[in-house]
């Protein structure tokens, strides 16, 4: 028996974050392959070269040392690609992925080229052997890759926006979809990497932020893609709060983990902060309809966002099944598994019901601690 498990995502700005996974290490470490998607840049203050290169709000970079803590977590590969990978540069790139090497730590999702972003990591583990691809579908152009500029493999999504009725200027009808170009470049990615492993886990950077239960369509696209060109498992993250779970040819896509260890001061919003991200905080009041727990200023997500999973795929005898392991942020900003608690039950019925509310009928089922995904249909 394999067991594989998977986070989302990890924000760590704190020199020592060993006491923020503490409460998970344990949990952690019991995975024969354990992956996380690393949010920000882990460089020294020092690194030439590694200023801000993007117009959108950039990250604060993340002190190396914090990857210590993933490395005694038992985390074996780090997804990259993402909306700030590029945020200092090449050099932001480069020296994230050597530190993360120090510490022997893998990554996947970036490059010096596009080829080498789309290269998976593959690893064998008690003789089967795994293929994970980590690829950006938010943006901004400033993260991705080509033949000639380093960044992070990546799907462009094309958004078109529709006026609702006789309302010029309201609310619009927003679609979204894949630019056939960058989804055909996954699809063969992916199917190369089944070519070469016998299980294919692919994650994705994707999501609607700060928004419960809503899923793109562009995410059902990309998803069902990926699994029609080989993938056994779809591991979303980006959107800082879960989203349900779907069942596609029976397997499992999950269209976010939300946050697992988070903690940042770049969305706080406070007065000494850079313009862009002072403003941010006021879009976000605006745009999102949520105030930060002023308790937690190192946590400026959105309240239902401590509702979150370690998601579980077991390959035995042939067979993978999945399941999540439900976890809850709790007043330190710390990801607590909480099994079939009292807490674990009001975690349980929030994934189920963001998963029926998502138009989905997977089955969320209590196995001891754990909630086994059964298949269902999707309704959408």
């Amino acid at each position: 028996m394999t067991t594989i498990r998977a986070v989302g995502d990890l924000v760590l700005e704190r020199e020592d974050a060993r006491p923020l996974l503490a409460p998970a290490r344990d949990v952690l470490r019991e995975s024969d392959l354990l992956i996380g998607q690393l949010e920000i840049p882990h460089i020294d203050a020092d690194v030439d070269g590694a200023v801000v290169q993007t117009t959108d709000v950039p990250a604060l970079p993340g002190p190396p040392s914090a990857l210590d803590a993933l490395a005694d977590a038992g985390f074996g590969i780090l997804t990259l690609a993402g909306n700030h990978v590029y945020d200092f540069g090449p050099e932001g790139i480069r020296h994230t992925v050597r530190h993360c090497a120090e510490r022997g730590l893998r990554t996947v999702g970036v490059g010096d080229s596009l080829d080498e972003a789309f290269t998976p990591a593959i690893t064998d583990v008690n003789g089967t052997r795994i293929a994970v691809l980590s690829v950006n579908c938010v943006g901004p152009r400033d993260t991705w890759a080509s033949s000639l500029k380093p960044g992070a493999a990546y799907v462009e999504v094309i958004t078109h926006y529709e006026v609702r009725g006789a309302n010029p200027g309201g609310p619009p009808l927003v679609r979204t979809y894949a630019e056939s170009a960058s989804l055909a470049r996954l699809r063969e990615a992916v199917a190369g990497a089944a070519v070469h492993a016998d299980i294919v886990v692919v994650a994705l950077h994707k999501g609607l932020v700060h928004v419960p239960v809503d899923i793109a369509d562009y995410e059902i696209e990309v998803s069902h893609a990926v699994v029609d060109a080989g993938a056994h498992a779809v591991i979303g993250h980006h959107a800082h709060i879960a989203k349900g779970v779907e069942i596609y040819r029976g397997r499992a896509i999950f269209h976010g983990l939300g946050n697992f260890a988070a903690v940042t001061r770049a969305l706080s919003g406070s007065a000494e902060g850079s313009p862009e991200r002072v403003a941010w905080a006021r879009q976000r009041r605006r745009l999102f309809g949520f105030e930060p727990d002023a308790a937690m200023p190192d946590y400026p997500f959105h309240p239902e966002s401590r509702h979150t999973a370690i998601a579980e795929l077991v390959v035995e005898d042939g067979e993978l099944g999945a399941a999540l392991l439900p976890c809850w942020i709790d007043d330190e900003a710390r990801p607590v598994p909480v099994g079939r608690s009292e807490r674990g039950e009001q975690v349980a019925h929030y994934l189920r019901t963001i998963t029926a509310l998502a138009g989905f009928t997977t089955d969320l089922a209590w196995d001891g601690d754990r909630l086994v995904v059964r298949a269902g249909e999707s309704t959408r």
